[in-house]
Parts: structure tokens; C-alpha cells; sequence
């Protein structure tokens, strides 16, 4: 499901069609010194090229100027600045932002921007779809259909970052749109580790934040990567007949074995595990569950955070009332686990994850 460009070739003419050229951003910095060394330039032109890309914020080779005209030739002929372009472009009250972006597939991913007072997040996605199932979750009502390339990954990191002002910096990246992060984690780690590098963003492993429904032996290799990004697990139930029914894919994992992996990835790492448990009104928000789920963490260095439902048109499925989300919250409290609950941000955009994807799917341009 790797989606690596190739050169595409006419089948009845015999004719080439357009050359799908690689995508800049899918090199390592290694890779890209060994580009310039290939092509008579010192190795040190790889960290010019990328500081243009990853900190200066241009949109093309040509504006790269203290990297020779012949190179930067030679890199617009070799090289695509940009995978896709923006479809949708959305912007909410509280100054959140959403973008939907068509690959050259024509693929349709999201990512978004959530501003703070003292930080600006983007949120990123790593599949076209999911397959994880999730039943709250739009991201997943179509299905999977490839992984994207870490190219497309950092793609979208790009193109929020050209969103901010001069004086505006991305503080955090939290990998939690589309797709399952850890099911595509080869193609992943690049794209986190150029944005941990400092001849990248320069992103403290601190400020990352991957989440997983729970892929045990995936947690486990994360743990092993050697960067210590930050971890959460979108738990969504305290015990498994209920979990399964909230995420099919637990039918063949297990709560136990999903909170083993958290364990040894809070022994390898040193890293604090964030649970993640979207409320859903009358399926997983009463005071059993929270007496459940406070015993099955209460013993951990863990953190919960609550989500209530982002509501999705063909979802049946809602957010508790406000009060009844703080008596969990408390529960889990008197229960001796740390929570928060998460604000909402967006709510007057298609605020889920997949949402603006979904609707463009089915209803096509707005």
C-alpha cells in the first residue's frame, strides 16, 4: 500500500504519459546529500535545500537562492515541490483551520491547524481512509486504501505552516487524523524524525504525539525507534465485549495485550502513556465504565484523556451531555486517575476526523 511515485507509461501507444517525478519531500537528509554529491554539489547544499523547505516556507526550487541556478534547474526537473493541491480550505471561529487535500491520485487527506495562546498544532494523517473500523469515526466509513508516502505525510505539515504568520511557529504535531498511525509506520518515522531534526522543524520528541487504537508488536518496535515521541491509546472502553463492538479490530487483540505494550513502551521510553476514550452517549459513559476503567489504570503512570463525540451525519451515534461527561471525569478522579477533557475545537466546521473527506466523497464540490 506504499505509495512511492513511478513513471507511468502509455499501455496502447506506447507513448510516455507525464512523468510522475519524486517527491522532495519523501529524501532523507542523507538521501539528499547523496542527490547533490551525484550531481558535482557539496554535501552541505542538502541542509541549504531543506532549511528553504522546512523553515524558510517557500513554495518552489527557483525561490531557493543561495543554492546555484543550475541546481535548482536541476531539482525542478528531477523533483515535485508539491504532491497535491488544496481542495478545501476551512477556517473556524475560534481560528482553527482544515484543509482537504487531493493527492495526485486524487486521493482526498485532512489536516488541521488548532491555534492556542501558547501553541499551534497540527494535526496529520498517515492513511487515505482507515481501516480500523472505529464506529464513531468518519475517517473509516469508506474503508482504507493506501498508506501515504512520508512525503505526502510531511506534505501536510508544510502547507499548514504556510497558514501562519512571520511571527507564528507549529509548537506540536499530534498524528491523529486519518488512518491507523502504527499500521504505516515505516513510511512514518522518516517524516517524524525530519520534523524532530533540527536541519528539520527542530520539534522536541515531546512535542509528537502518535495515537493508536493498539497494534501491540507495532508499540513495541515505536518503543525500540530510539526517539521517545509521546504516545496515546484510544481505548474508548474499559473491558473487551465493549470494546470490540466501539473497535472491531480488538477482536483480535485484546485490552490485555494493548496495555502490556503500553507498559513495556513506558519502561522502554520513560514516556507517560495517554489514554484516549471518545465518550458516546449511552454506549461507554456511565458510572460502571468509569469505575471499570479507573481500576484498569489507577495502578499505571497514565493519563486519560476524554473526548466527547464529534457528531458525524450517517453516525448514529452522540456526545454525552456536558454534566454527564464531568461525573465520568470525577469518577476517574475519586478513582486515583489523572484526566482532562479535551476541548472542542472547530465546532462550527466538519469538525471530525474525515468528515470534510466524507463529505467530499459523497457529495462531491461545494
Amino acid at each position: 500500500m506504499d505509495n512511492l511515485p513511478v513513471e507511468l507509461k502509455g499501455p496502447l501507444s506506447g507513448s510516455s504519459a507525464p512523468v510522475v517525478r519524486p517527491l522532495i519531500h519523501d529524501l532523507s537528509r542523507s538521501a539528499l546529500q547523496e542527490w547533490c554529491q551525484s550531481h558535482g554539489l557539496p554535501g552541505y547544499r542538502a541542509d541549504q535545500i531543506r532549511q528553504w523547505i522546512f523553515g524558510k516556507r517557500v513554495d518552489a526550487f527557483e525561490a531557493m537562492h543561495d543554492v546555484p541556478a543550475a541546481a535548482r534547474k536541476k531539482l525542478a526537473e528531477e523533483f515535485d515541490f508539491w504532491a497535491g493541491r488544496i481542495v478545501r480550505h476551512q477556517v473556524a471561529t475560534d481560528r482553527t483551520e482544515k484543509l482537504l487535500l487531493a493527492l495526485r491520485q486524487g486521493d482526498l487527506v485532512e489536516c488541521v491547524l488548532m491555534r492556542e495562546p501558547d501553541r499551534n498544532t497540527i494535526c496529520v494523517s498517515t492513511q487515505v481512509g482507515c481501516g480500523m473500523g472505529c464506529v464513531f469515526c468518519a475517517s473509516g466509513l469508506e474503508g482504507v486504501k493506501r498508506n501515504l508516502s512520508t512525503g505526502e505525510i510531511l506534505e501536510q505539515v508544510l502547507r499548514v505552516d504556510r497558514l501562519l504568520t512571520k511571527e507564528e511557529r507549529i509548537t506540536n504535531i499530534v498524528v491523529m487524523g486519518m488512518g491507523e498511525p502504527l499500521a504505516n509506520l515505516k513510511n512514518l518515522l522518516p517524516a517524524l524524525d525530519t520534523l524532530h531534526d533540527k536541519g528539520g522543524m527542530g520539534l522536541g520528541a515531546r512535542r509528537i504525539t502518535i495515537s493508536t487504537v493498539g497494534l501491540p508488536e507495532k508499540m513495541r518496535e515505536l518503543a525500540r525507534h530510539g526517539t521517545p515521541y509521546n504516545l496515546a491509546v484510544s481505548l474508548h472502553a474499559p473491558e473487551n465485549s465493549l470494546r470490540t463492538e466501539i473497535v472491531p479490530t480488538n477482536k483480535g487483540t485484546g485490552i490485555e495485550a494493548i496495555l502490556a505494550a503500553a507498559d513495556d513502551y513506558f519502561e522502554i521510553t520513560g514516556r507517560r502513556v495517554t489514554y484516549e476514550y471518545v465518550l458516546l452517549a449511552g454506549k461507554n459513559d456511565g458510572p460502571d465504565q468509569a469505575k471499570q476503567l479507573a481500576r484498569l489504570l489507577r495502578e499505571r503512570i497514565a493519563h486519560v484523556n476524554l473526548i466527547p463525540m464529534n457528531p458525524v451525519a450517517p453516525i448514529d451515534l452522540s456526545a454525552p451531555a456536558e454534566p454527564r461527561t464531568q461525573m465520568f471525569a470525577e469518577m476517574l478522579e475519586h478513582g486515583g486517575v489523572n484526566v482532562t477533557v479535551r476541548k472542542r475545537k472547530g465546532a462550527d466546521i466538519d469538525a471530525a476526523c474525515g468528515q470534510l473527506r466524507l463529505t467530499e466523497l459523497t457529495m462531491g464540490p461545494a
